[in-house]
């Protein structure tokens, strides 16, 4: 089953509000397995409804409209549906002691025009709106369907999930398995070289990059009658995508850099602590949002200024004096002051250049990161781009990466 999602509403095209409603379908009709192929926003026009109309008609099977259900005259949609089918509009008995009811029980006076919301089309499927007052409804023709909801979201998704999810699954037999990967360390382009005859030759499932902040992601999407054969698809095809790029894989899904670290740290009972100056507290703070981050943070130290640096961290005076406090030598003496300070399995640095002025005759976006354990305790050096914030998001995310690798055993990939 293809479908086609068409919004109608003039607030829509004037940037009024925001097409939301076509975002939570798409995800359920994912869930169902139905494609979406087209969204299509139209303004209260019933010349340019009806166009659309005819133009999803020739690519989808099912029409979902959002909308134009209301009491207003520029309330068109179902008018518009019904001359595109041929039929006519007739009042929903039901819908209208519904309506009837709410102005009773309110003591509003019910103007005349409030009867148009009790209007269907003839032998359609009414779905009841018991969040508001014009229902929905589901008209079928030459093997194709209408689906007519209201466009307030608050009255649109539980008629939805209430009535329009169980009608859609009795008529399509395909599951649609989604699984997010995300990475980090390696750029959408690269990424997408490395995985790229992958990409090509997949149809099912779908391997799709994205880009987010700093990382980029890869959407995998299995079809098949049964769940189970889908989920195996996608199990086969993430297998191929770890051999290539599995070092840059940390998490699926909503999962985060720091969400993984918190549970690497707490499986592996280690603890961690942090020596900030460029990125202030931020790193420390991330891993604070999950309960239990006592376990795994025993504290941290913001070292701002080469001062604190020295009289707090203990970072040596001849060090901040001849090489700088972004530089190599410090991160490392940052990061290990800090794990030895705090008593923790690993202590994490963050010096740098956030910008926007060059500091110490480095570059922004200069980056040293420190990582230290009993064992050793290194630092490496990043040139990070984009603004202020984006410097120090990089940096944070990049030092978690650090840790999740050496937690996992996995290579830094990183140049000393």
């Amino acid at each position: 089953m293809n479908a086609e999602i068409i919004a109608v509403g003039s607030e829509l095209l004037l940037g009024q509000i925001a097409n939301t409603n076509a975002q939570f379908i798409s995800e359920q009709l994912a869930l169902l397995g139905v494609n979406v192929y087209f969204h299509t926003v139209c303004g209260d026009n019933e010349g340019r409804l009806l166009e659309a109309v005819r133009h999803a008609e020739s690519r989808a099977d099912l029409l979902i409209f959002t909308g134009g259900l209301g009491p207003t005259r520029d309330d068109l949609t179902k008018e518009t549906v019904a001359h595109a089918l041929n039929r006519q509009l007739i009042t929903d008995q039901q819908a209208m002691d519904s309506i009837l009811d709410f102005f009773q029980k309110t003591g509003r006076v019910m103007t005349e025009n409030n009867k148009k919301q009790a209007l269907v089309i003839e032998n359609s499927t009414v779905l009841p709106n018991r969040h508001g007052m014009a229902p929905g409804m589901i008209a079928e023709e030459n093997g194709r369907l209408y689906l007519l909801m209201p466009g307030v979201p608050s009255e649109m998704k539980p008629m939805f999930l209430d009535f329009a999810r169980g009608y859609l699954t009795r008529r399509n037999n395909e599951h649609i398995q989604s699984r997010v990967l995300r990475f980090f360390g390696i750029g959408e382009s690269m990424l997408e070289t490395k995985l790229l005859d992958l990409i090509d030759a997949q149809s099912n499932p779908t391997i799709a990059p994205l880009a987010k902040e700093s990382e980029v992601t890869l959407r995998l999407t299995a079809k098949h009658p049964q769940k189970e054969m889908a989920i195996q698809m996608l199990d086969q095809a993430e297998e191929k995508i770890k051999i290539r790029v599995g070092s840059y894989l940390y998490g699926y899904n909503e999962e985060s850099l720091p969400e993984v670290v918190f549970r690497l740290l707490t499986a592996k009972k280690q603890t961690i602590a942090f020596a900030e100056s460029l990125t202030g507290g931020m790193a420390a703070d991330w891993l604070t949002a999950f309960p239990g981050a006592s376990a795994v943070l025993k504290g941290g130290i913001v070292c701002y200024t080469n001062e604190v640096k020295a009289a707090v961290l203990g970072v040596p005076e001849p060090i901040l004096n001849e090489e700088g406090a972004v530089s190599a030598s410090c991160a490392q003496q940052m990061a290990r002051l800090v794990r030895e300070k705090c008593g923790t399995s690993i202590g994490v640095s963050f010096t740098g250049v956030a910008g926007p002025d060059k500091s110490e005759g480095k570059e922004v976006g200069t980056v040293f990161i420190g990582i230290s354990d009993k064992q050793q305790t290194k630092s490496f050096r990043f040139s990070f781009s984009g603004t202020r914030s984006k410097i120090r998001i990089q940096s944070a995310k990049t030092g978690y990466d650090l840790v999740r690798r050496q937690l996992s055993d996995l290579p830094l990939h990183v140049k000393d």
